[in-house]
């Protein structure tokens, strides 16, 4: 096992590690070392865990033997080699009762409460024997051991396994468990966990800022407050009944009459909130709250003695549910108390360090849709009443003020990074964003702006629920399913999208084509289809369907629809052929007119306002457009999971040619993006990269116009297949032959993540990164000291990821980022993204319109045409032919610029209008105004970008932003960016 020598520290290592390794386990250690939190960016297959553990235990051993106990200061005599562990897991995972196993979530946890208090006729017979097993064997969790060893145990030996767990969690060195048993009050306090000094490491922390928000809010709807203002009579009429009939006066029925008049008041005074608008719904400040229970004499001191009595109701009504039934009485009956619920709430209002977490809360009542179960009680119409936290950083805090050492969050999908440490309030000064281990000819990243009959894809509410739209995504998706070997992910930005595409695909024919097959049966001849269920409970189901399908040798692959944010996208393992290649259809923006993000964006545009001179802050909009950008890339982790895999990320978007929303994808990531302007491109390159099984990446031809030579084949949208003339290839029908399995057993056996040696990682890549340290390496071991390499004395980040080659060269000047050529649309509509004329007195080009509305005018460039072919495919004329290489030849060494539209006064026109149509009155007044001051230089240019983006900064004039950016001149770009 090879040593490395880490900032004085020996890190033994299973394989010989990479250099991104060596450089995470650094920053690591670093963190530990100073006592300060650490975030650590590292892709999918790069061993960020197995670094994390390697680093973390060798830093605690340098400390000194683990302890049989917690504590560090212990004797060397109490002192051991080998660390203590135990993972945490839920009843649901745990339990072996043969009846309470059956149940779920707070009527589980409710039955085995009972049956463990309880030492009458019916009790649980795992749990008394715990505390012997635990003495007899002191050795438990000296070796890994995990929850299927628990549960192991606790069937062969008798012992509960749930409660086995947490009497051993007291004693251990490392404590794995999930995200809410640490961020939740309720859960943390039931831990017996010294803080002080300890090291909290979040893996796979990249949804940590919105598990953080949420365990600190909380929704009361209408049928919740009616069943519990239920439970509350039901606690009074039991309390009489025992009364009466034992003489038991061991509860108070006056107490729960007092709680269920509370809860009745409450309920009257949400329904009588004043709600002018159903979509904005009631809106207050956070501690607007106080000023509501305390007309119901809720305050912080009397709260406390209403959990005391919810806790009481809760007990009794779990004795009652529980009572021997004369028709069966062995059986459990589990109960969910929904009283213990108002306990939660009270418990998040009221919580020990008094209110001033109120101020980062909104109070929000909401009429919503009332269910089945809902209209029963009472008729009434039904409301949801909502305290909402929108500062992760409430949670987070928590652990600052408990003392805690060391807080390190990593994760494959945390850029940026900036924002993400402004979301959680707390101070990183370590960082590091790892590229990943694989090189250049392993993966294919491309952006997809327009389909096969060149209609644009983006899937923003505008063109997503079009006829055309679908269509065109529907085509492009049949020639994925046959370019990509094995298992294909498709992922759609909402259930909603991927409902309304897949029945479009399923129902629609082409009437005036010889083949009448539609989308989906297209889709399927070439791969068999699964789709991402809803209901959490099926999904396990459509895993395993998708793991037969690909097997399935009468078709080529498997192709798995689903959505961002889903479950497919979150942590799922698609290595190998499982996943050759993701498709995201679009950006997963969250709804505008969702309560919770609208105001989640204007809680963050006050704050930002309220900041500081001279600290930035996150706005809303850029909270919003980053959160579309992580569920983008968890999504695209689903491939490339280890060292020797391969695979294809495809943005079908438009939106993805920005340069904005590309410097929001992963970075180890960007190096590698390419715009394609056309779609025979894609086909192409696509098919040139699988074909080589990865191992050589995709080869890059010069794409020009050879019309003797066979083109590239495309499934077009009615159904054919026709030939690219644009794309000089060989024949390439044959691909679509190769079965499932063939292009896997190109890459013979695959390896461990970590087997490949440092060396022969060094031969085909150039490594550097961002980072404090340099790498000094030599045969035995690896010593990385705080000094700078001198090979990076001069710089603090080189990029690590690109491996430059002649053909990445040459890819460079053929197939050019779609910011400098902007894809030809086949439509006979204006193309208003061309750039303009301009002079010193004229910038934009400007001239008088008809009517006084100013217009562009636009270069004189003559225009490429090309012709379409009845079945869809591009073809170029013997005229257009030698127009294309005359204006070639003059151009030569000349950028190239994108064609303008044939009426260029219309084009100038049509934009204009919809300005108009955006901007109110007075707005669009401005708009003329800041153009003719540029003409007559009574304003800088720098001024006028200024104050037009602002105009079009509104989430329906986006688009507009956009546009405009295509009328200045290139030289401005960097101001209006």
């Amino acid at each position: 096992m090879p040593t490395y020598k880490i900032r004085g520290i020996d890190v033994d290592f299973p394989f010989d590690a990479y250099d991104c390794q060596l450089v995470y386990m650094e920053k690591v250690i670093q963190s530990l070392q100073r006592k300060c939190n650490a975030l650590l960016e590292s892709p999918t297959g790069t061993g960020k865990t197995l670094c994390l553990l390697c680093a973390t235990l060798a830093w605690r051993k340098s400390l000194g033997g683990f302890s049989t106990g917690r504590s560090v200061g212990k004797s060397s005599e109490d002192a051991s080699s080998q660390p203590k562990m135990v993972v945490l897991g839920s009843r649901e995972q745990l339990c072996i009762h043969e009846e309470v196993s059956l149940l779920r979530g707070k009527t589980q946890t409710n039955a085995c409460h009972s049956l463990c208090r309880k030492r009458k006729k019916r009790y649980c017979a795992h749990y008394p024997r715990v505390a012997d097993f635990m003495k007899n064997n002191s050795w438990l969790g000296d070796e890994p051991i995990d929850i299927e060893d628990m549960v192991k145990i606790g069937r062969s030996c008798g012992p509960c396994p749930y409660y086995m767990s947490r009497e051993l969690h007291k004693v251990v060195d490392i404590l794995f468990a999930p995200y809410n048993y640490l961020i939740d009050r309720g859960y943390r306090k039931s831990l017996n966990i010294e803080w002080s000094n300890s090291v909290l490491i979040f893996d796979e922390a990249h949804n940590l800022e919105s598990i953080c928000s949420d365990a600190a809010s909380f929704d009361l709807t209408s049928g919740l407050l009616s069943a519990c203002i239920s439970e509350a009579k039901n606690c009074i009429d039991l309390c009489i009944e025992r009364r009466d009939n034992s003489n038991d006066k061991s509860c108070n029925p006056d107490n729960f009459a007092i709680l269920r008049a509370l809860l009745l008041k409450l309920e009257k005074q949400i329904a009588e909130v004043p709600i002018e608008s159903k979509e904005l719904g009631f809106t207050k400040p956070g501690p607007y709250i106080y000023e509501l229970l305390a007309d119901l004499n809720v305050t912080d001191k009397t709260a406390t003695m209403l959990i005391d009595i919810i806790e009481k109701a809760s007990l009794l009504l779990e004795e009652d549910a529980n009572a021997t039934e004369s028709g069966a009485p062995n059986k459990t009956k589990g109960t969910a108390c929904r009283l213990e619920r108002i306990g939660d709430m009270l418990k998040i209002i009221f919580p020990d360090g008094g209110n001033a977490h109120a101020k980062y809360y909104r109070v929000h009542v909401q009429e919503v849709e009332a269910s089945a179960p809902q209209i029963a009680f009472k008729g009434k119409g039904s409301r949801t009443f909502s305290w909402w936290c929108f500062n992760p950083g409430v949670a987070m805090e928590e652990f600052s003020k408990l003392g805690v050492g060391s807080i390190i969050l990593t994760s494959g999908t945390l850029s940026p990074m900036d924002s993400f440490a402004e979301e959680l309030k707390l101070e990183f000064p370590i960082r590091l964003e790892n590229p990943h281990v694989i090189s250049a000819n392993q993966i294919w990243t491309g952006v997809v702006p327009a389909g096969p009959s060149g209609f644009p894809f983006n899937s923003s509410y505008r063109s997503r629920d079009t006829l055309e739209y679908k269509l065109e995504l529907g085509n492009a998706i049949v020639n994925f399913a046959r370019i990509v070997p094995d298992g294909l992910l498709v992922f759609f930005p909402s259930y909603y999208l991927l409902d309304q595409c897949i029945s479009c695909w399923k129902n629609m024919s082409h009437a005036n084509s010889a083949n009448s097959s539609s989308i989906w049966e297209r889709i399927c001849k070439h791969k068999l289809p699964v789709v991402e269920p809803r209901q959490s409970s099926v999904f396990t189901l459509a895993i395993d369907d998708y793991m037969t399908k690909l097997k399935d040798t009468s078709s080529s692959g498997a192709v798995f629809f689903a959505v961002c944010r889903g479950k497919v996208s979150e942590g799922l393992d698609f290595a190998d052929h499982a996943g050759r290649a993701v498709v995201v259809t679009g950006m997963p923006f969250a709804p505008r007119t969702d309560p919770k993000v609208r105001l989640k964006r204007e809680f963050l545009d006050q704050q930002t306002q309220s900041q500081r001179i001279g600290r930035k802050g996150l706005t809303g909009e850029e909270w919003y457009s980053q959160q579309a950008s992580r569920a983008v890339n968890q999504a695209v982790g689903r491939v490339i999971r280890h060292r020797h895999d391969y695979g294809a990320i495809i943005f079908c978007d438009e939106r993805f040619t920005h340069p904005n929303r590309q410097s929001q994808i992963s970075r180890w990531i960007q190096p590698y993006i390419k715009c394609y302007s056309k779609f025979g491109d894609v086909v192409f390159t696509l098919t040139r990269f699988f074909r080589d099984g990865g191992n050589h990446g995709p080869t890059k031809m010069e794409l020009a116009c050879i019309e003797d030579q066979d083109g590239l084949v495309i499934d077009n949208p009615d159904g054919t297949t026709s030939t690219d003339q644009t794309c000089s290839v060989e024949s390439l029908s044959s691909f679509t032959d190769v079965k499932r399995g063939n292009m896997s057993g190109l890459m013979g056996e695959i390896l461990p993540a970590n087997r490949s040696s440092l060396l022969s990682y060094k031969q085909n890549q150039r490594v550097t990164l961002r980072s404090s340290s340099g790498l000094l390496c030599n045969e035995n071991k690896t010593s990385i000291s705080g000094k700078i390499n001198m090979q990076y004395a001069k710089s603090n980040f080189v990029d690590l990821t690109r491996n430059s080659s002649l053909d990445d060269e040459k890819s460079e000047e053929l197939i050019r980022a779609c910011s400098a050529k902007k894809p030809r649309l086949l439509k006979s509509e204006p193309d208003l993204t061309q750039h303009f004329e301009h002079s010193r007195e004229n910038p934009f080009g400007i001239k008088k319109a008809p009517g006084g509305i100013s217009s562009f005018a636009t270069h004189p460039v003559k225009r490429e045409r090309s012709l379409i072919n009845e079945t869809g495919s591009r073809q170029y004329s013997q005229e257009d032919k030698r127009k294309t290489e005359k204006l070639s030849e003059k151009n030569k060494g000349v950028p190239s610029v994108a064609a303008p539209c044939e009426d260029e006064e219309k084009m100038g026109s049509t934009f204009l209008i919809q300005v108009q149509e955006k901007l109110t009155v007075e707005e669009y007044k401005e708009f003329v105004g800041f153009m003719k001051a540029l003409k007559s230089k009574a304003m800088k240019i720098g001024h006028v970008i200024q104050s037009i983006t602002r105009l079009f900064s509104a989430p329906d004039r986006l688009p507009l932003l956009q546009r405009f950016k295509d009328y200045i001149p290139a030289k401005y770009h960097s101001i209006y960016d």
